[in-house]
């Protein structure tokens, strides 16, 4: 039922835009810590790999630091923290903020010095915090759709006709893959009318998908792919029923 995770492709973005920035967690809300060293090392090493934004708020500021994780160390609980140029961390606590997957991840520590590196003034070497702070932003679990069952969405987007396998789907929206050279126009916040989902042997039409975010991984099989991550915007009642029995034949086979 399960199909195989495909791996990333390492395409480290640049140093963080003021537009990258992370607001905190509320206080409000309900989160799950991550703690153990092996979990927050992974989730460290992808950011680093990505070069996602990190914002780091200290007290009195709402304007945040920016930079990115720049490396882990493979068998000690230290990483390195890349700040934009020009930016410094004042002593004291400093909360952390990042997106990872469909998650927001914040983290606090502190320091009397945040001493960068000899000669480099904007890595600073710092220590795995004790944990980490979860927020799940994905309103829907997601299902995998099941391997040797056909599960595609065809629609057109101008006038080039489309059909890309579905990768799982929820009653929120649906991801689906695709080679980076069928991907033209098929960018973040592109919304596709009118697509047809075949899933087995249930078609459910759906009036409008938005492209909700994009990312590049590269499968061993297929080269360099693309996955679109999609929303629902506008789903009939007869949608939604379809949708709801799909996600019960698949969860419960």
């Amino acid at each position: 039922m399960t199909l195989h995770e495909p791996h990333a492709v390492l395409i480290r973005k640049g140093p963080p835009r003021p537009q990258d920035a992370i607001a905190p967690i509320p206080a409000s809300a309900t989160t799950h810590d991550m703690t153990t060293e092996d979990d927050i090392g992974d989730a460290f090493t992808l950011l680093a790999e990505h070069g996602d934004a990190i914002s780091m708020y200290m007290p009195g500021n709402r304007e945040p630091v920016l930079g990115r994780i720049l490396s882990v160390d493979p068998q000690l609980p230290h990483f390195v923290m890349e700040l934009n140029e020009g930016a410094e961390l004042t002593p004291g606590k400093v909360t952390f903020v990042t997106s990872l997957r469909s998650a927001k991840l914040q983290f606090r520590l502190s320091s009397n010095d945040w001493t960068p590196l000899p000669g480099q003034p904007l890595h600073i070497p710092m220590v795995f915090p004790e944990a980490c702070a979860v927020l799940n932003r994905r309103a829907h679990e997601r299902a995998e759709t099941p391997l040797g069952v056909t599960c595609t969405a065809a629609f057109l987007n101008g006038t080039t006709e489309h059909e890309l396998p579905v990768y799982d789907i929820s009653e929120g929206g649906i991801s689906m893959h695709c080679s980076k050279n069928r991907a033209k126009g098929l960018i973040k916040g592109r919304k596709l009318q009118d697509v047809v989902l075949e899933m087995g042997d249930v078609t459910i039409e759906i009036a409008e998908l938005e492209i909700r975010y994009t990312r590049a991984f590269r499968s061993f099989l297929l080269g360099e792919q693309l996955h679109l991550g999609c929303m629902f915007t506008n789903l009939t009642p007869e949608a939604i029923s379809k949708i709801k029995n799909v996600l019960d034949q698949i969860t419960h086979p």
